[in-house]
Order: structure tokens, then sequence, then C-alpha cells
């Protein structure tokens, strides 16, 4: 639908693409640009709510509350509020909220309903005075800083919208089920400055429900609905085993989808070390976290290489080092940022690298060879020796499992070609192989019927070739499909 937009003479500019995620942004606009020979510049509004937001209001990234100021709220007020900093989208740094008390805040606002109506519906080990006077004191802060939150920037333009936000000629909003109550207000703001607007989604694969997702208002929507009938991923085997949950679900929009002829395979194994994934892409999902943790082991000691939930089993600064080395070995040059990778991992005053001399000063485009950075940066390793003898402040664990990937034949640097991770963090993820282990958290069996159905949809539907599935350790704790 893009491309006949974009066939039909409708500027770039004039077409909004909203989705979940900036990796599927940015792939809709990818495809795009190579189609129509056009620049990133030219899809200014193909992007996450967020973004979208943060663009339309013109926030500053100063603007945006980051870890040193909830460090800050948290000594202030005597509570500490665990906030870790990640980089998720493309403005700013996100926050990765981990303390209960904010989630729920933060939750209420999504759902808008009360505060008192979100923490009587949490289990929460805090008291209701607490969560108030949190909620009081985080509101005052950022008011008296002029500091905003990601969810206000969405409240934000779900009020200042109307008057701020341009006419656009088509509009699309991918992975409705997933919208928050006021992610839907945004969507109507959208609606009434557009000439078309498109929502695509699956109540099959509402899955965030607790993270304030409102599929029902999805499916409730009397606009009219086309069902995509064909599917591009799942071979038939599989899609037999997907439908046979949907079936389940008793809340649910009634569809019709074909598979794939190619007829694929499903196994029932009863230990997921019955598999062999010496070769080709593996993703391996739990419902939780932990059930991952002992599979994570056993890779790292046989040598593999993986990610788990989006982190490289080894990093990138640690692989960085590792092949730094041995290019400087080579007689290669290298920049600034590799350097100082390698100095990272190496033992300071006079061990590998003369007193002084671990912190680099030089131009950020100036590179380095063996001879230069031993001459007037410090550097006492020869070339003799090689990565684990040099960078002796390497782990001896991590040490242990690079040299247990060499001997396997895995280049460390690669994109690794098995995943870890939960299910709820794989969606729109999809291997050739797909590991699905069954047990259930006892808070997950205790949860709604229908979420958990559509959580393994979700994860057997990731699935292009082979999907195995692993009995459970506990069979009264455990999703029978």
């Amino acid at each position: 639908m893009v491309d006949d937009a974009l066939s039909k003479g409708i500027r770039p500019d004039r077409i909004v693409f909203l989705a979940f995620t900036r990796k599927a942004a940015n792939e809709a606009r990818e495809r795009a640009i190579a189609r129509f020979a056009l620049s990133e510049q030219d899809f200014p509004f193909f992007r996450t709510l967020h973004s979208f937001a943060y663009r339309m209001l013109c926030v500053q990234k100063q603007d945006l509350m980051t870890k040193e100021h909830y460090d800050e709220l948290s000594k202030a007020i005597g509570f500490d509020l665990n906030i870790a900093s990640v980089n998720d989208i493309e403005e700013g740094p996100s926050i990765n909220v981990d303390h209960p008390i904010l989630s729920i805040i933060n939750l209420s606002r999504l759902k808008k309903v009360s505060l008192r109506t979100e923490y009587n519906l949490s289990d929460v080990d805090h008291t209701w005075q607490e969560v108030s006077f949190i909620d009081r004191s985080y509101t005052e802060y950022k008011k008296l800083n002029g500091l905003l939150d990601y969810t206000d920037m969405l409240s934000q333009f779900a009020e200042q919208g109307p008057t701020l936000c341009p006419q656009f000629d088509i509009c699309f909003l991918d992975e409705a089920q997933d919208l928050s109550p006021l992610q839907w207000e945004i969507a109507h703001v959208l609606n009434d400055k557009t000439r078309h607007m498109w929502v695509a989604g699956d109540d099959d694969q509402a899955i965030y429900r607790f993270a304030g997702a409102d599929s029902e208002y999805f499916q409730s929507l009397d606009t009219g609905a086309e069902v995509l009938e064909q599917s591009y991923r799942i071979p038939s085997s599989v899609h037999t085993v997907a439908e046979r949950i949907a079936s389940r679900i008793s809340n649910r929009f009634p569809k019709t989808y074909k598979p794939r002829k190619e007829v694929g395979s499903v196994s029932r194994l009863h230990s997921i070390y019955d598999v062999d994934m010496s070769e080709g892409s593996w993703l391996i999902m739990a419902q939780a976290n932990y059930m991952l943790t002992p599979l994570a082991q056993d890779l790292r000691s046989g040598g593999y290489l993986f990610e788990r939930n989006g982190v490289r089993s080894i990093s990138a600064k640690m692989s960085s080092a590792i092949n730094g080395w041995e290019q400087l070995r080579k007689g290669k040059k290298l920049d600034l940022d590799t350097v100082k990778d390698i100095y990272y991992y190496m033992s300071g005053n006079g061990g590998r690298v003369a007193r002084g001399k671990k912190k680099i000063q030089a131009e950020d485009d100036k590179t380095f060879d063996l001879s230069e950075l031993q001459e007037e940066h410090g550097l006492l390793a020869d070339e003799s020796m090689i990565w684990h003898e040099a960078l002796d402040k390497l782990p001896s664990a991590d040490r242990a499992y690079i040299t247990a990937l060499l001997r396997r034949g895995e280049k460390f640097n690669a994109i690794p070609r098995i995943r870890l991770s939960t299910i709820h963090q794989t969606k729109g993820g999809e291997a050739d192989n797909v590991v699905v282990f069954q047990d259930l958290t006892v808070a997950a069996l205790k949860g709604n019927e229908d979420d958990l159905h559509r959580v393994f949809y979700v994860a057997v539907t990731r699935t292009k070739e082979n999907l195995f599935l692993i009995e459970p350790e506990d069979f009264t704790r455990a999703y029978q499909i």
C-alpha cells in the first residue's frame, strides 16, 4: 500500500507509517527507499509512536528524564527507584523502569485509569501511601525541572495533536492490537488529520495486556476489516498446531488464513538436548526468562555463539578487542575506538600498558599500527603474544568461552544464529528452527486463559521450517500444545 501511494505521486513526507519498534519502521522505510530510489530524509514520519510524538512536540534530548534524574529524585525522597538506562529509540535514552511503583504509575496513565484503580489491580508489595507519595514527588520533580518521560510525550501529543499535527494523505498504524487507550487517543488524532488511515493488527497476537494494551478496542472497531489470508512464513504442519491453539481463544475475531505450501515439521522432544543446533538459524523461547538460564550456561560450555534477549553472549567490546589485537599482529591499522577496546582489557601500571598510558588522547579519525602504539602510547605487549596473553584482563570465564568458540569453529564476531528469548520479547521475530518450552510460572497459571493461549500462538508462529516442542518438567505447570 505504501508502494501504491508513492506510485500515484503521493509525496513521501505526506505518508505516516507508525510501528511498535524502530526495526519495523526502518524496514518499511528501507523497502520504499530501495524501490523508488529515494533517501531516508524523504520519509520523516516512518517512526515509532514515541518518536513521532517527540518530533511533533519539538522535544529536545535535554528535556527528557535520564538515569541521572531518577537517581537525583531517589536521593531527594529517600526511595531507590532502580532505574536502568537503555538506548532503544532514535532520540535520547529511553528508560527501562524497573521499580514496581513507577511501573504502576506509568500503567495507570497508559490505561487512562486512576492510580488507585491500578494499584488495587496490582500485587505490588508497597502501601498505597508509598505509591501516592512517589507519584506526587515524581510529578513535582518533572514540573520543577521542566522534564518529560516517554508517557508524558504521548499524553501531550494526545492533547496538543489537533493543533500541532499537519495534514497527511495517508497513515498506517501497525500492531494495533498492542495499543493502550492513551495510544488509541493518538490514533484518533491522526485519523482526523489524515485523508485515509489504515490500522493493522492481529488480535490472536495481543500479548501485552500487562503493559496496558487494549485489544478489545481494536476488535470493536466498526469501520470494516480486511483479513489477509496468506501466511508467507508458516509451513502447513506448524499451521495446524497454530490453528489448534487459536481455536482455544474465546474472544477473538474470526479469521482464516492459508499456510505456505511447504510442509515443514513438528517434533515433540523430552529435552532441549535432543536438538542438534550445530547448523541453521534457531529461536529458542520460554514463557519466563529464568527458564533459559541453564541452556545459556550449557551453550557457553559447548562453545556456541548465541544471543539472549537481544544481548550477545560475547560483548561487542570484547569482540572488538580480540579481533583488533589480532589485526595489529598482522600489521593492520586500527581506529581509536578499537584501540580503546584493546586497552580496556589490558593491565596498566607496567603490565601490558605503561603507567599513565591507559587513556589514549588522540583525534577521533586517527588510526594506529602496533609500532606507533608501542612507541607513542605506552603499549608494552608485542606481536608474539596471542590475544589471551595480550588481553590479560579478560575474565577467565570469558577466555575459556572464547577458546571453546574457536575450537568449535564459530566466528565470535558474527551475527549469532542461535537466539534465546522470552516469548514476549521475541514478538515479530522468526527463524527456520523454533524451539518452545511448555513450562509455565505459577503466575501464568493464575492469569487470563485467552492471554496464555495468545502467548503460545505467538511462539509457534515464529517458525519458518521446523518446530520443536519441549516437554515440561512438571505437566501440572505446563501449557499443553
